[in-house]
């Protein structure tokens, strides 16, 4: 029996497995636990689920094999299990194959109560390629073999003759093949109940079918549903903490009426000792009961006079079952949906005062911000009227849904009223004419930037260069990929990094630029091989065949030697080894360009150039360090936007989060997914560092302590509004669809990004240029 299970937001695995196993409404705080592999506290050991009530009943083991999610939910539930990590996603085969393995011999033994099979595969290809990748067929069908495989055991085998077979998703994927937030791709996974024994109430259904709206195909029900749903089928108590709702369509499996109103009735039952609990008072108990339910009411009211008519439909609060039996159905079945709508709206406890303390250290960052560029404000110049009112304007957006889900337009038409502003103000120092080309150069760089990816909510799905164009013209695509890693070389052995010999800086330089073409490559033709034409693989099969994480490594560690060297040589004042700190600078901005490359999408990777392009027009413009700090944000916005970034959960990016990385490590995996989804603002961050160490060597004083300041001022301010906006609308309808997914942006940009990147990062090799 099918069903399109809606999957409420976060649809990430950890969430969507306890709402699946509890019936609950998991907490948004189980989108950072995800990430956490060695985590514990997200355990559901001490919690009602069904997998603890089918443990309870002693009749068989419970066993798993695959996500390995399950066995950090649940430890020490399952007596025989193999866990795979979730993360590997550059894996589309061994994670299957470790769980198909096992089938053959467990449909044949006879001790288990409950087998739980979680396959990656699909999740995987998804998160690598899309749901449109070539590989992604294939392994479809091999999920149907699977089922098919399992399907003919249970008719088979006697021991499985009673066997209830659940296929689901935990959560769907959108256009990108990602998830996280609630398109309606990620929200809308498949369910499927499968058992012989269901014969008797469903004659099959027509597939495939059409979609009678986004991807609702069969009856949607809600994810939750399926912990009740379990309760009733398999005879054992609903979970305690349960907001779901047995599923109708079971219902004829019980020919006597008054046993389906016994089901539905304890289901209801239970979630009334919910809303006890949460409205602090007893609907058995509530003496001043609405007569009219169809009113405006508030939410306990209102229930408490859906419960009253359970309680009239079963015949004077006598319970008695002999009256109309489908009526009274209906009325619990009204009670409970509603009771699991208002409850899930209900289900988060705020505590205001550390909401409060919260903000308090966000104000108190930016007064000390403030404070240390008091003297830029004072001068009070345009710019800095420009940068406060790009401060104010952007926290102010915070409070509306739409404007956060379209973030990148603000930043777009930010940069073309920025470089406006530029322009009428330099016109009076550069010559007409040469201000003109170069502010032209820029906005023509600006605008194939922002079609280069489409993002957001609305627009994601549009066609744009890099998802339409470029996997049509491959040629065109590697062409230009080939002329971004030439001019990354041949910056390199114009630095002439090894003093002393042209020919070794121009056999290093090429060799590690060739190195990571060559990985770039063989990564797409693995990982999206249909941005490859015929030729491209031609080619790479006439080289030697490496693994990609030797590959990886190895341009990873040529890039770390180099790095290295150049910073001793910088810091070592030896005449005939002294690399001048102009050129060390800019040899550590083209090796930091060539690893952002290498950790970036290959339809990505000619974004660089463009920056590149836009950077020395911005030199040559002469700017004040307030215009440096100002375009700095604004293109580090702007730039993670371009690459495809939003403030949805799900457009991370996890694709390159593998490189060199055998297995999951949390430190490794979290730095490069990191690096591959802030790679553009990473590149401006230390394109701005040049400009300061170039505003430092005309004789301007403080430079990288007034930058940083007026850049932590945005930062805070920014901050600060997004934490007021989450708390003023903590009950707003998209809480946890829109402003909770911003926030957590808003602290990778504030941690990582700002005090990782802006201060620690940029701030050593600004340092290391001015030694």
């Amino acid at each position: 029996m099918p069903f399109t299970a809606h999957a409420t937001s976060p649809t990430i695995t950890m969430p969507r497995v306890k709402a699946i196993t509890t019936g609950s409404i998991p907490s948004f705080l189980d989108v950072i636990l995800n990430f956490a592999e060695s985590d514990t506290t997200s355990s559901l050991a001490h919690q009602d689920t069904w997998l603890a009530q089918m443990k309870a009943k002693g009749n068989g083991k419970l066993i798993m094999y695959g996500d390995d999610t399950w066995l950090k939910l649940f430890p020490d539930t399952f007596a025989r299990a193999d866990g795979t990590s979730s993360f590997f996603v550059s894996d589309f085969t061994e994670v299957d194959n470790n769980v198909t393995r096992h089938i053959p011999n467990e449909l044949l033994n006879n001790d288990w109560n409950t087998m739980i099979m979680h396959y990656l595969g699909l999740d995987h290809i998804g998160h690598k390629a899309g749901p449109r990748s070539p590989n992604m067929i294939p392994k479809q069908m091999e999920m149907d073999n699977i089922v098919r495989r399992v399907y003919q055991a249970l008719e088979s085998q006697e021991h499985l003759k009673s066997t209830l077979f659940v296929l689901c998703g935990d959560h769907g994927m959108n256009d990108a093949g990602n998830h996280g937030g609630s398109a309606a791709g990620e929200t809308s996974p498949a369910l499927v109940f499968i058992s012989p024994r269901l014969g008797s109430v469903s004659k099959g259904f027509e597939c495939p079918i059409d979609a009678t709206g986004d991807y609702q195909y069969y009856t949607t029900v809600e994810q939750s549903d399926i912990a009740p749903t379990l309760a009733g089928l398999l005879g054992f108590p609903v979970p305690l903490n349960n907001l779901g709702v047995f599923i109708p369509s079971f219902l004829p499996l019980w020919p006597d009426s008054g046993d389906r109103v016994h089901l539905l009735l304890r289901n209801a039952e239970q979630m009334l000792r919910i809303v006890d609990a949460t409205f602090l008072t007893s609907l058995l108990e509530n003496k001043d009961i609405p007569e009219d339910c169809s009113a405006a009411l508030a939410s306990g009211d209102e229930l408490a006079c859906k419960w009253e008519a359970v309680m009239q439909g079963l015949g004077n609060k006598d319970r008695s079952l002999e009256r109309n039996h489908d009526e009274i159905l209906n009325v619990i079945t009204e009670f409970a949906r509603r009771a699991q709508e208002i409850m899930s709206s209900t289900a988060s406890n705020y505590d205001l005062s550390r909401l409060t303390l919260g903000m308090s250290f966000a104000a108190a960052a930016m007064l000390f911000a403030l404070a240390a560029c008091v003297r830029e404000f004072l001068a009070f110049t345009s710019t800095i009227l420009v940068l406060a009112t790009l401060a104010l304007s952007y926290g102010a957006m915070m409070f509306a849904s739409s404007y956060v889900e379209e973030e990148q337009h603000f930043w777009y038409w930010s940069a073309s009223g920025w470089l406006t502003y530029l322009y009428i103000r330099k016109r009076r120092w550069i010559d007409l004419a040469l201000l003109s080309a170069l502010l032209m150069g820029i906005l023509v760089a600006l605008r194939v930037s922002r079609r280069w990816n489409q993002t957001g909510q609305k627009f994601s799905g549009e066609s744009d260069i890099a998802k339409s164009f470029l996997p049509t013209h491959n040629l065109f695509l590697w062409a230009i990929v080939l002329v971004t890693y030439l001019e990354i070389m041949q910056r390199l052995l114009s630095r002439d990094f090894w003093r002393g010999s042209i020919e070794v800086s121009c056999v290093i330089s090429s060799m590690l630029g060739l190195a990571a073409l060559r990985f770039k490559a063989a990564f797409t033709n693995a990982d999206a091989p249909e941005l490859f034409n015929g030729f491209g693989q031609m080619s790479l099969k006439l080289l030697p065949t490496t693994e990609l994480v030797t590959q990886a490594r190895t341009v990873f560690m040529g890039l770390g030697i180099l790095f290295t060297y150049s910073t001793i040589l910088s810091l070592w004042r030896g005449r005939s080894h002294k690399i001048a700190t102009a050129d060390a600078t800019w040899i550590m901005h083209d090796l930091l360009t060539l690893f952002l490359a290498t950790q970036s999408r290959v339809t990505n990777i000619p974004l660089f150039l463009l920056f590149e392009i836009q950077y020395h027009f911005l030199n040559a413009l002469n700017l004040s360090l307030a215009e440096i700090t100002t375009t700095s944000i604004i293109f580090q916005h702007l730039s993670f936007f371009a690459f495809g970034g939003s403030n949805a959960i799900s457009s991370v990016d996890l694709s390159s989060a593998y490189n060199g990385v055998r297995g999951y490590d949390v430190v490794a995996v979290g730095i490069l997914t990191f690096v591959s989804n802030w790679s553009g603002p990473i590149w401006w961050t230390s394109a701005a560092n040049l400009l300061l160490l170039r505003k430092r060597s005309c004789g301007e004083p403080d430079v990288l302590f007034r930058h940083l300041a007026l850049s932590s001022v945005f930062v805070t301010v920014s901050l600060l509004f997004v934490m007021a906006a989450c708390t003023a609308l903590r009950a707003h309808l998209f809480i946890w669809t829109v402003f909770s997914p911003k926030y957590l942006y808003s602290m990778v940009w504030c941690l990582a990004q700002h005090l990782g990147i802006n201060i620690l990062w940029a701030g050593s090799l600004f340092w290391l240029g001015a030694a």
